[in-house]
This record gives C-alpha cells, structure tokens and sequence, in this order.
C-alpha cells in the first residue's frame, strides 16, 4: 500500500512540475482492417473478367497492406511475366497509395525511387482502400496496353466497393 502511496504522489507530481499532464495510457494492440481472402479472390477474379471481355488474357494480383499476395490469377494464355510485373503493380500502387499510372514520368534521373527493386511505375496498380483506410494494391499485367491493365484492375476494385464501403465501419 505504501508503494503504490509513493507511485501516485510521484506520477501527480511529475504531472505538476512541468512534465505535462498524465496522457491516457496507449493501446498495447492495435486492430488493423484487413481484406478477407474471399474477398481478394473476388477482386482478382472481377478483375480477369473485366479483360477477357476486352479479349485480352492477364495476371490479377492482390496483396495485402503488408504486401504479401493474397490471390493470384493467371488466365490460361497469359506469359508468366504477367505475374511478377502485376504483384510488383499493386505493391507499387500501396505503397504510393496511388495509382500506378499517375506515377508515370513522376521521378527522374539515375536514383529515382522507380530503381527499387519491387516497383514498377506503369499503369495497371490501384491500392484498394475502404472508409479512408488502405487495405491493400491489385496489379493487372499482360494486356496491351497499361490503360487496359488498369480498366480491368478498376473493374476488380469496382466489383467489391459497395462491400469494402459498408464493412470499413
């Protein structure tokens, strides 16, 4: 009893001389939003429908916030290039939190960021986000065209918003 006596008088006393006030004390866990697993699979999926329907056959990458792959797809005639260039497309999108085609031209010279291993700057990369928070990047590779890459990886976001909108609260 005495010691716990001598812990608050000395806390309250740290908090009148000039420390500041005692702050509430931190969460020691933080809950993340993460995307389910079904849930990327439905973007991907969405995703390499969107551009078979353009006649085109691609890789659709989704990975999570930490920017692991969570689902990936390859449609039958797709080169295997396909898969690295779409995961190394959503990881760029994440971590930019941007998409990947309003990164094109956006840094020059011999030690631009684009050097990293990991990123590609061309379209076809979206983060997935929900409520304000990111959840994640979907990568679209093999069509001819950045453009198309990204209209099918914005097909896949656009197949899950209304869920990804309603579930982020």
């Amino acid at each position: 009893m005495k010691k716990r006596m001598l812990s608050l008088l000395a806390a309250t006393s740290i908090g009148v001389i000039g420390f500041g006030p005692a702050q509430a004390e931190e969460p020691v866990i933080i809950p993340i939003k993460r995307l389910s697993m079904e849930m990327a699979q439905q973007i991907a999926q969405a995703a390499v429908e969107a551009c078979r329907e353009e006649g085109v056959q691609v890789a659709a990458t989704v990975i999570d916030r930490g920017g692991h792959p969570q689902a990936v797809l390859r449609d039958v005639l797709a080169m295997d290039l396909t898969l690295t260039i779409s995961r190394q497309k959503a990881y760029t999108a994440l971590s930019f939190n941007s998409p990947t085609s309003a990164l094109e031209g956006r840094f020059e010279g011999a030690y631009a960021v684009p050097k990293i291993d990991g990123l590609v700057i061309s379209a076809g990369g979206l983060p997935i986000t929900a409520g304000g928070t990111i959840l994640g990047g979907v990568g679209v590779s093999g069509a001819p065209s950045g453009e198309i890459d990204e209209k099918c990886a914005r097909a896949g976001i656009d197949a899950v918003s209304a869920d990804l909108e309603m579930s982020a609260f």
